[in-house]
């Protein structure tokens, strides 16, 4: 029967022997030996012109056309909103000028319009006035005429009451005459 260590002993005795060799040798990093710097430079180099050629035929022009895409939307963009501006600011200037044209409308309407009922206070006012004078008129000479009247009849009454008042101071009556001298 074999010894059940000697399996262990083996597998131990292969890998001190590997750490030998590999660490043995150079005792240092095999990128830094000059015996291999050979082929990392040719795998270097092909590495090198390969992704040069994936960046340039295949990446950049895909970037270059989104950029150039990305220019025109932008461009595109800002050209629509001028346009859109300069629109917005010939309706608003529209829009002003008819504001101003129905406030300088509404004015002269409202010119007018005073102008009409003035003219027509003015006639309604003439007219009563007219109308007013006539009855001042009317009445003065009413007054007038009872005035007049008045005054015929005072004369008279004057005459009467000159009348009774020397029958009664005097006892007699006093002569038509008499009467009119004094009154």
């Amino acid at each position: 029967m074999a010894d059940p260590h000697s399996k262990t002993d083996a597998a131990h005795g292969t890998h001190a022997a590997t750490e030998a060799e590999g660490h043995g040798g150079g005792g240092g990093l095999p990128q830094f030996e000059s015996q291999h710097w050979a082929g990392q430079m040719g795998y270097l180099l092909i590495l090198f012109f390969l992704l040069y050629i994936l960046v340039a035929k295949v990446f950049a022009p895909r970037l270059r056309r989104v950029m150039d895409e990305r220019t025109s939307t932008i461009s595109g963009a800002v050209e629509t909103a001028r346009k859109v501006q300069a629109e917005a600011a010939e309706q608003a200037a529209a829009a002003k000028a008819e504001v101003e044209q129905a406030r300088a409308e509404s004015r002269r309407v409202a010119a007018e319009a005073k102008a009409r009922v003035t003219a027509e206070a003015a006639e309604r006012a003439a007219a009563q006035e007219a109308e007013v004078n006539a009855k001042i008129e009317a009445a003065e000479a009413a007054i007038a005429k009872t005035r007049d009247a008045a005054m015929s009849n005072v004369s008279t009454i004057a005459t009467e009451t000159a009348g009774a008042i020397v029958e009664r101071l005097t006892g007699k009556a006093a002569t038509a005459a008499e009467l009119k001298g004094a009154a």
